[in-house]
């Protein structure tokens, strides 16, 4: 059985995922750099590890953003819950240090 050599199209759009893939690493790796921050000013003024009315505005807009980009809301939503949760964890163990 031989392989097949994807066709140029496909190359390229492969080539495009796997450097969206790429700027998506290095834009969690700066939010987090960022949150990192704001943990440890959370952890200094003994304010709580999480905030759920600024989550559920966060929420709230990014779901009007991926409407407004075609992106299916409840899949943004779920995304950043997903971060949200890895965030407080973060801050819940600089407190307990």
């Amino acid at each position: 059985m031989s392989q097949q050599t994807p066709a140029p199209e496909l190359l390229e759009l492969r080539d495009s995922i796997d450097n969206i893939d790429a700027a998506l690493i290095h834009l969690l790796a700066e939010r987090f750099k960022c949150t990192k921050r704001v943990g440890a000013l959370k952890a200094e003024k003994g304010l709580p590890a999480a905030d759920p009315g600024r989550e559920q505005r966060q929420i709230a807009r990014l779901r009007g953003l991926a409407s407004e980009s075609k992106l299916d809301p409840e899949f943004a939503e779920k995304f950043l819950t997903f971060i949200i949760k890895e965030v407080i964890r973060h801050h819940e163990e600089m407190q307990r240090r």
